[in-house]
């Protein structure tokens, strides 16, 4: 919503009308007598307490009344804001103070609203003056519509009309109505570059977030003008320019015009190219705090390439960000190019003022509404009252971005007034949904719909913790899981995660027979920091399974319910680490994440253990595209001469796995025709990922390419390539307000003649 400052010059305003108000009133009190005061009246007060009105009387009684405490008086009580009138009348030795209550807002309504979120705008208009049991002035209402108006108008929204509507009520009330006839958003027509030579328009357009009017525009909503936008995609212009030798292009005009109706807007950009320019020379110049070397080590800008900006600005970045390891928060690196237009040429000079070195006087929060403030606290490396760092204050941003609770993270560094050697830490967030509900199904001939279904809040109550319902009811696999973790257990940073669970298993019996395998259990892990990235994790757990009897039950089923019994206590030990140094959790596109667990049951009556090793990759491509990789391996092992437990074998195929083969259905195939997994399990994921056309530079839609190769296999079976399953297909993206959707359709490119295929499948969930 609309700021609160647009409104804040509104209470001085007032005030200066009261004062005056005060001072022309002042005369009624004047050329009185002095004289020692007996009594004080107050008259004309409805709602207002009466202490209110002594609290901002200069005098008492006893005390000598005179001219100047009158005028005093008077401008003490104009400046509550609580009356429109105010005069003392002299009665003897009696002081009669006679007030005129001010209208009292009963209630602020808003009509027609559609585009903004009315709790945000209520708040904005109560934080300026605005709100139920304020009192009523009528210029705060006049500014706060046409801050309304120019609202809409910074959404496109040129024929939306405020018209505000006061209502008087009974004992001295009003009703406040905020009428909106908002229209329809006004759409870009088109967008036109003039003299444009050395690239296409089309190549010159691509570049800008606007874009005309097109299929996806009603999503991304990049068709709705805004100046700030177009002046975002002019800075974008000229940097493509400048990084790519032309240092002197200017936008010499910008002609935004609007149709008769307010629909409509055309746009045309007039610009000049000039010369590209070539580097000869990089110099260093200023105060470098005689480390000279260690500075030109960051210089990206090479003599003989051409000039580009992009390398300019980084140099000086970097140049910034190694005086913020030193302390020097405000220093100053000036680039400045020496042309020489006779030969195309230029030497950069790169000047610097180190100025002072600070500390960090506070570190302050603002955006959370939800989250509590401890939580952003604790991921804080950089410390209050501690020298300024600017290595920690980066480090700090990611961590608080890794979290996932918000959609941006700002840290803005102010001097402190009258303490040259201070600054505070303003630390902006924007919060977006913490709950997700994850929903993944898929289709075949064979099972129709297969449907599973969680519900996750990753930021439970605002404070940090998960907690997670799981539900899954496909005809493979039902589970009913209930996990909560506190990532901070301990004040270092020690996480908690219980898990209780009951699992059904079925696995695909081409018979039709009911079987089931059932799993009640619950385990506790703890996760201990080693690094900034690095995580040990360490847990126990217990689980009881029994091997259901049927007609159908799977041979392999069958004997190890004879050998071992149809109920199996296991007590698994987890020993685990990862690494997370990805940009975004929910929506990587840069960065590295590995996983190693190990899983240990030395006791009871299972006896195994299970390792899984997991490595994803990100890496960001040219024009808005990004490439991932996720590879995953996973290896069972009986342990004191027993086999591995046939129930905890891994499975392959689906979603996660190897899509376009249905769900659970890779690996070995028991004689009654039930698919039973293995204990040895490889699957490898790649997806590109490319902007959907129209959308911009939105990365909340994306199309991707995927290909994914992998199997499940037995302990006596040999694993060879010709045993992989691999499948390619393209797929949609969608950052929707419930989690990431993927939708994906494939087609098998190694088979088996027996494979169950699903060709479409969709998830709401993770990356990969």
């Amino acid at each position: 919503m609309f700021p609160v400052s647009p409104f804040g010059p509104l209470r001085p305003v007032a005030a200066l009308v009261l004062s005056v108000a005060a001072l022309v009133a002042a005369p009624a009190a004047l050329a009185v007598e002095p004289f020692v005061i007996k009594d004080i009246r107050v008259e004309g007060i409805q709602r207002t307490d009466p202490g209110t009105v002594f609290a901002a009387l200069p005098f008492r009684i006893g005390d000598t009344y005179n001219d100047d405490k009158g005028a005093t008086a008077l401008r003490s009580l104009f400046a509550t804001g609580l009356f429109k009138d105010v005069r003392i009348e002299i009665e003897g030795q009696v002081a009669v103070v006679v007030v005129e209550e001010r209208a009292i807002i009963a209630t602020v309504t808003f009509v027609g609203l559609k585009e903004f979120d009315k709790d945000p705008l209520t708040k904005s208009l109560r934080d300026a003056g605005i709100g139920e049991g304020l009192p009523f002035d009528r210029a705060l209402i006049d500014r706060a519509e046409q801050e309304i108006k120019r609202q809409y108008l910074s959404r496109s929204l040129y024929g939306a009309e405020v018209v505000t509507t006061i209502t008087p009520l009974e004992r001295n009330r009003v009703n406040v109505s905020f009428t909106m006839t908002e229209g329809e958003a006004a759409r870009i027509r088109d967008i036109r570059i003039v003299g444009s030579k050395v690239f296409s328009e089309s190549t010159l357009l691509n570049l800008f977030e606007l874009t005309p009017s097109g299929w996806f525009t009603w999503y991304s909503k990049t068709d709705r003008y805004a100046r700030t936008k177009l002046n975002a995609d002019l800075e974008k212009l000229r940097a493509y320019y400048v990084n790519r030798g032309y240092l002197e292009f200017a936008i010499e005009s910008t002609q935004v015009t609007i149709s008769p109706d307010k629909q409509t807007i055309s746009v045309a950009i007039s610009v000049r190219e000039g010369q590209p320019y070539t580097v000869t020379s990089v110099r260093l110049e200023g105060d470098y705090l005689g480390k000279e070397p260690e500075f030109q080590a960051f210089v990206s800008l090479r003599p003989g390439q051409p000039y580009r900006g992009d390398a300019v600005t980084e140099t000086a970045r970097r140049f910034t960000d190694l005086f913020g390891l030193y302390g020097y928060a405000f220093a100053r690196v000036e680039p400045r190019p020496e042309i020489d237009r006779a030969t195309g040429q230029v030497a950069v000079v790169l000047t610097a003022e180190p100025q002072r070195r600070v500390y960090v006087r506070r570190v302050d929060l603002a955006g959370n509404t939800r989250t509590r403030d401890e939580v952003v606290r604790r991921e804080f490396r950089q410390l209050e009252a501690a020298w300024y760092d600017g290595g920690l204050i980066k480090l700090s941003k990611e961590r608080v971005d890794r979290l996932g609770f918000f959609k941006e993270v700002e840290v803005e560094t102010n001097e402190v007034q009258g303490s040259p050697d201070q600054v505070d830490l303003v630390v902006r967030l924007t919060e977006k949904p913490t709950g997700a509900l994850q929903i993944g199904a898929g289709y075949s001939n064979a099972e129709k719909f297969t449907f599973n279904a969680s519900v996750k809040q990753e930021n439970a109550f605002g404070s940090g913790n998960y907690l997670g319902i799981e539900v899954n009811t496909s005809k493979t696999n039902r589970a009913l899981v209930l996990s909560t973790v506190d990532p901070y257990f301990t004040v270092d940073g020690i996480s908690r995660a219980f898990d209780i669970f009951y699992r059904t298993a079925r696995p695909l019996n081409s018979l039709g027979d009911a079987y089931q395998l059932t799993t009640p259990g619950a385990a506790v892990r703890f996760g201990i920091p080693f690094s900034e990235y690095d995580t040990v994790f360490l847990g126990a757990g217990f689980e009881r399974t029994e091997i259901g009897a049927s007609a159908g039950i799977p041979l392999s089923y069958l004997n190890y319910r004879v050998l071992y019994g149809a109920n199996s206590n296991a007590f698994p030990l987890t020993l685990g680490w990862a690494r997370d140094a990805r940009d975004n959790v929910i929506a990587p596109q840069a960065g590295r994440y590995q996983r190693v667990n190990l899983e240990w049951s030395p006791v009871g009556d299972v006896q195994y253990t299970r390792i899984n090793l997991q490595h994803q990759e990100f890496w960001p491509l040219p024009f808005r595209m990004s490439l991932g990789v996720n590879a995953e391996i996973g290896i069972g092992k009986g342990l004191g001469g027993k086999p591995y437990p046939v129930f905890k074998n891994f499975y392959g195929g689906g979603l996660g796995t190897v899509r376009v083969f249905e769900q659970g259905s890779l690996g070995v195939v028991d004689p009654t025709g039930a698919y039973i997994g293995g204990n040895r399990r490889f699957n490898l994921n790649t997806e590109l990922y490319f902007p959907v056309p129209g959308t911009g530079n939105d990365r909340s839609l994306r199309v991707f390419a995927f290909a994914d190769v992998g199997n499940v296999w037995a302990e006596a079976e040999k694993i060879t390539g010709a045993s992989l399953r691999s499948s390619a297909g393209l797929g949609l993206s969608w950052i929707s307000p419930v989690g990431p959707l993927k939708l994906s359709w494939g087609k098998p490119i190694q088979l088996q003649r027996n494979d169950r295929i699903q060709r479409f499948q969709f998830q709401i969930g993770t990356a990969f």
